[in-house]
């Protein structure tokens, strides 16, 4: 049998069960090593708060998205998968939806200034949400990129919450 996500988060990071679990005590959550090891073997689901704690103590955020994407009910129907890319790639990656979505902005506003959109109008529409959808992919990329960083210490997170909060 395959490992499972958990299981091979936690060998990659060369931790026992019980370090885990000592390390999710340290911030305040509680997890028992034998609960641990049944997520592990999947034979018992994990929950949303035990994904929070273990992206916390793995800092790996990435975590939770593959829960919301794949093992949540609701988030398998509604939330994309996000992929760990390079911050150059997403860039990269969104600069050219920008621009595709730029050559399309007078179209859209044609197809939607009556509220319809008729079956002369369907392809371009179309085309313009699966544009907007890999802009919306990127933005969630690079904030997954930016937990990342600050989760590895690479951003200073002191300095990064006070500039977003606006202080």
């Amino acid at each position: 049998m395959a490992d499972t996500v958990y299981k091979a988060i936690r060998k990659k990071h060369g931790l026992t069960r019980e370090e885990v679990c000592d390390a999710a005590q340290a911030k305040n959550g509680c997890l028992q090593p034998e609960r641990l090891e049944r997520i592990e073997n999947g034979k018992f689901p994990i929950t949303p708060d035990e994904v929070l704690l273990l992206s916390a103590v793995y800092g790996e955020p990435a975590m939770c998205n593959q829960y919301c994407a794949k093992e949540c009910p609701i988030g398998a129907r509604y939330v994309p998968e996000v992929k760990v890319k390079d911050l150059s790639q997403i860039v990269l990656e969104m600069l050219s939806s920008l621009n595709a979505m730029r050559k399309k902005q007078e179209r859209l506003i044609e197809i939607t200034a009556d509220g319809r959109i008729d079956d002369a109008e369907i392809h371009d529409f179309v085309f313009i949400q699966s544009e907007l959808e890999r802009i919306s992919l990127t933005v969630e990329a690079l904030q997954l990129w930016v937990e990342q960083m600050l989760a590895s210490n690479r951003i200073n997170m002191e300095q990064y919450l006070k500039i977003k909060n606006g202080n």
